[in-house]
């Protein structure tokens, strides 16, 4: 797995925006704390509840697919981009908990 983050136009990274590559062909873009898009062989998934969560998680979203926000809608709309839940079962306390355990 490989996580990285998101760069500026300009080169400079940008805090909290991530693009994570897993090892079975999935690339993620997560904001913050949430899954906003899964990309993969079978098509581009977005997160129902978060895709349209900012207007910061909006412009990532965009930069990472390379579109506008009217036509991510267009694709959605004719079934291009499938929505569903992304962050189903993602508990961020208890990956909290383990992120500090070893510091026990």
């Amino acid at each position: 797995m490989k996580v990285r983050n998101m760069q500026s136009s300009k080169g400079n990274t940008i805090a909290n925006q991530f693009i994570i590559d897993d090892d079975n062909g999935n690339t993620y873009f997560q904001s913050y704390n949430s899954i906003i898009a899964k990309v993969n062989f079978e098509g581009i998934f977005l997160d129902k509840t978060y895709c349209n969560y900012s207007v910061t998680t909006s412009k990532y979203l965009n930069k990472f697919l390379s579109l506008n926000s009217k036509e991510i809608k267009a694709k959605i709309k004719s079934n291009l981009f499938k929505l569903e839940n992304l962050n189903e079962g993602v508990s961020y306390d208890r990956l909290q908990e383990d992120r500090n355990s070893w510091r026990a």
